[in-house]
């Protein structure tokens, strides 16, 4: 099996786990994973039940692909994205609620827990809104992803990065975990914030947490 039809065949696997995970509904959300000089991601307008290997769509660094096939509309923040972090090798968008719910709200997420780490700082940025699809959209995401890992994206859903899809995955899993205890914290009173310097720590030691650690 050649290592193109492994990556498209990841995508698909992880895709159908979307529903189940509660991170995405319908056709909702994008997969991608860097392929040679280009990447692989999840075709337009799809449900993931639906998908086949040869229908996920690889976008060259330049936004060129098979003109029969028809990549997802925001293949740009992917391709920028991959562009600009060479630690990056996997790319997850979802529409989960709570992340999505503190999105719709242009909210950050702070260090209010320890797992705050797992986005890869003391903080998970909410990007800037602009329209899906967009260039603009692309460049507010680089931008909150700058020394991060993951990201909220205003009233749209959050980013999650990996050095693999299943790590990409993870940390989806674990931002959208955290959104939900961050917003009930809020309904109950006012969460009491780490230091800095606890958060420092806490970032320290998980260099080789877990699913954290980079994988080959």
């Amino acid at each position: 099996m050649s290592a193109e039809l492994t990556l498209r065949k990841e995508i698909v696997a992880q895709g159908a786990k979307l529903a189940a995970s509660g991170l995405s509904q319908g056709t909702s959300g994008n997969l991608s994973t860097r392929c040679g000089t280009g990447f692989l991601i999840t075709p337009s307008g799809t449900p993931y039940e639906e998908i086949a290997p040869e229908g996920v769509v690889l976008v060259d660094r330049d936004g060129h692909w098979n003109p029969a096939l028809r990549p997802s509309s925001e293949w740009r923040f992917h391709r920028d994205i991959y562009a600009a972090r060479a630690d990056v090798e996997a790319v997850v968008h979802v529409h989960p609620p709570y992340g999505t719910a503190l999105a719709m709200c242009r909210m950050d997420i702070p260090a209010a827990h320890y797992m705050i780490a797992v986005g890869g700082g003391d903080s998970i940025r909410c990007a800037d809104y602009h329209t899906y699809g967009t260039q603009a959209l692309s460049d507010a995401v680089v931008r909150a992803l700058e020394g991060r890992l993951a990201c909220l994206m205003a009233n749209h859903g959050l980013i999650a990065t990996g050095s693999s899809m299943t790590q990409a995955m993870w940390r989806a899993i674990e931002v959208e975990i955290l959104a939900k205890q961050y917003a009930l914290a809020l309904q109950v009173g006012t969460p009491v914030l780490l230091t800095a310097d606890e958060a420092a720590q806490v970032l320290e030691k998980f260099a080789n947490y877990g699913l954290m650690a980079p994988r080959p």
